[in-house]
């Protein structure tokens, strides 16, 4: 599922507009997104939790031209998948 399929789909079952529901799900993603940009850590019960890592800078490869780089550091979203959604997804087997 992506973002418009989403929207379509909180649409049919809210019976709100689309745009309604682009509007909600804009929202709670912008919600997610400042709280990651500010550090903060995002848990959602049942599904997983969203937090940012942040990754030293190291000396790269240029694969093409076989030159050193310098890689800066850098901070990355990184997502846990929690216990109820693995059990969920592994019994759909």
């Amino acid at each position: 599922m992506n973002k418009s399929g989403l929207i379509e789909e909180l649409s049919r079952k809210e019976n709100l507009t689309e745009k309604k529901a682009a509007e909600v799900i804009n929202l709670i993603f912008k919600g997610f997104s400042d709280e990651l940009k500010n550090g903060g850590r995002i848990e959602i019960r049942g599904f997983g939790s969203f937090v940012v890592r942040e990754y030293k800078g190291y000396t790269g490869r240029n694969p093409k031209t076989g030159k050193n780089i310098e890689v800066p550091p850098k901070r990355l979203p990184f997502f846990k998948v929690g216990k109820e959604l693995k059990e969920r997804v592994d019994k759909g087997k």
